[in-house]
């Protein structure tokens, strides 16, 4: 019992659990037509998509009842999603403790671009990195 409640504490997403990233919640990029390209890719390799694109799931080593999900998304191009990154792409990180990680990215100086919001799927909150990419974190509920 102690040791799957260490690993809950490690892996999920406990507030009081190390503010960390992971995993990748998700890859979003520039298309000039996102629905011909969800639907090339679900012709050519498979992918079961949608309206915004595809969910990859999948388990936690550390956790084997935790499902995880990736989503991939092309954007239409030149989306403001993107805004202020001038970057064709945009990763979401999956992250355990948000408000700990927020604390400790304004307390690193980091770029928070807007205030966490909480929805039925998650906490979100975009950051941008040294390079001027838009970063998306992501606590899932």
């Amino acid at each position: 019992m102690e040791e799957s409640k260490s690993n809950m504490e490690n892996t999920g997403s406990i507030s009081g659990a190390t503010p960390k990233v992971t995993g990748i919640g998700g890859i979003f990029f520039f298309s000039d037509n996102p629905k011909e390209t969800r639907e090339w890719y679900a012709k050519n390799l498979g992918l079961e998509v949608n309206e915004w694109g595809a969910t990859f799931k999948s388990r936690d080593v550390n956790c084997p009842d935790q499902v995880n999900s990736l989503q991939w998304s092309p954007f239409k191009s030149k989306s403001e999603y993107f805004a202020p990154s001038k970057k064709e792409f945009m990763i979401n990180y999956r992250v355990q403790n948000l408000e700990g990680l927020i604390k400790k990215l304004r307390e690193n100086g980091v770029t928070i671009i807007d205030e966490m919001e909480t929805y039925e799927y998650g906490k979100f909150i975009h950051i941008m990195d040294a390079e001027g990419n838009k970063i998306e974190l992501w606590e899932p509920l």
